[in-house]
């Protein structure tokens, strides 16, 4: 059975170019040696910003935007996870490490031909895998040299200038440690223009998920997925930067056309944490019912710079640029790098799932949903860490939540069919009835 839509939907304009851009930032890093190039490998949530100020030709390498792209390939990422194992690694590691681990002692790039690997290693540690993954990538890939920043200082709402300053003082050392690795002379006037560019474009991604507040949304969350990824291969990216705000335009026209990214929508749910990304068709599922993913905190929040404003709203994080603040020096750079990243949503509930929580139910609430979808993700101790509490706190505030169990890396641990089971319930539960078989 089928029904008509409510709302008019088209493709996005700009697909196309987001789909050259990723591979295209792939094949860089895969080719950059060719051109004279230098490679490096990290976290998303690195500061990427800072091996910028060693040239225009510098490539990164991030970690779970990779694996990830592994897990959506799952029979590829099956080889990796067994490669991984058999190495001697335990399979309840994070899946997105060892989804890396096995590309690389396969020496297989998800995108074609040998494992490129890296001149040096760029890493930041909050969660309790981040210095440790690269450390065994170090080794992997021939004891390459390794740098990782301490960035576990407390929540943004207990930050200080000593903390501030203990971070600021290990990215100034790691900028010496740069130029002796490379042999390059470090250019502070990039810098200062790639963190701007950060600043720009985490901004720019907060002002396109605001916009799905609007009934209808424009974007749906398995969108957002390939959208958002462009923050954390490279926040500092002018042409990723460039590309949001190419984006946002495009949104802010779906909204005044009333465009909608699932004709049907009669319910709106939000997720959490990483999707499995192997199966990703079951937020497809969900459209059966006209019920959208408005997004989740860490759709929003991984890529995207937020702040609670004067009337008690969450909204895009405003730029220094934008509060007047002059950044001159390589010092003034850094400070502001530190600051905005410590403010990270996804940062904070490393430390508390009250503030996690807190953030869930904001969202819930502005973003106007009916329900909750929880995964309990076998995947990622740190972004997990708390989702009990979450769930409790979430209920208490009001909202429905439907909780499924899975890992974002390893198919092995995931029931595609059973959760949509779970959904048929859930969307009974909320009194949403299925439009199309």
């Amino acid at each position: 059975m089928a029904t008509e839509t409510k709302y008019p939907t088209e493709p996005l304009k700009c697909w196309k170019e987001a789909k050259r851009l990723r591979m295209k930032y792939y094949e860089d890093y895969a080719k950059a040696h060719e051109e004279g190039g230098i490679r490096w490998c990290g976290g998303a949530w690195s500061f990427d910003a800072v091996p910028y100020g060693l040239g225009d030709d510098v490539y990164p390498l991030t970690g779970e935007p990779y694996a990830a792209s592994i897990a959506f390939n799952r029979e590829f990422s099956l080889q990796c996870l067994e490669a991984t194992e058999a190495a001697g690694y335990a399979r309840d590691l994070c899946s997105y490490m060892r989804n890396y681990w096995g590309s690389i002692i396969l020496n297989k790039y998800a995108f074609g031909g040998e494992f490129p690997k890296a001149d040096f290693v760029w890493q930041d540690h909050i969660c309790c895998s981040h210095a440790k993954w690269y450390q065994v990538v170090s080794e992997l890939e021939g004891d390459i040299p390794a740098y990782s920043v301490d960035v576990a200082v407390g929540p943004f709402e207990a930050i200080d200038e000593n903390r501030i300053q203990y971070i600021v003082g290990q990215l100034m050392d790691g900028i010496d440690w740069l130029e002796k690795t490379t042999g390059r002379t470090y250019d502070d006037k990039k810098l200062i223009e790639a963190v701007k560019t950060e600043f720009r474009s985490t901004n720019s991604w907060a002002k396109i998920c605001e916009l799905n507040k609007n009934i209808p949304a424009p974007l749906d969350e398995k969108t957002m997925y390939s959208l958002y990824v462009f923050a954390v291969l490279s926040r500092a990216k002018k042409e990723f930067a460039d590309f949001y705000d190419t984006l946002y335009e495009e949104m802010k026209d779906r909204v005044k056309r009333g465009i909608a990214a699932v004709g049907n929508e009669q319910a709106r749910v939000m997720s959490d944490t990483q999707p499995p990304w192997g199966f990703l068709s079951v937020f497809r599922y969900l459209e059966k019912f006209g019920c959208i993913s408005i997004g989740s905190l860490y759709s929003f929040g991984l890529a995207g710079a937020w702040e609670v404003k004067e009337d008690g709203t969450w909204e895009p994080k405003t730029t220094p640029m934008e509060r007047g603040i002059t950044i001159n020096t390589r010092e003034d750079a850094l400070r502001e790098l530190v600051i905005w990243n410590l403010a990270k949503p996804e940062w904070q509930h490393f430390y508390s799932p009250q503030l996690k929580s807190e953030m869930m139910i904001r969202i819930a609430r502005e973003w106007h949903v009916n329900g909750v979808m929880l995964h309990y993700n076998r995947g990622c101790e740190g972004l997990s860490l708390g989702i009990a509490e979450n769930r409790l706190a979430l209920q208490k505030a009001g909202f429905p939540v439907l909780v499924f169990e899975g890992n974002m890396g390893d198919e092995r641990e995931f029931d595609e069919a059973g959760t949509m089971g779970k959904m048929d319930a859930f969307m009974e539960a909320l009194e949403v009835k299925k439009l199309v078989d």
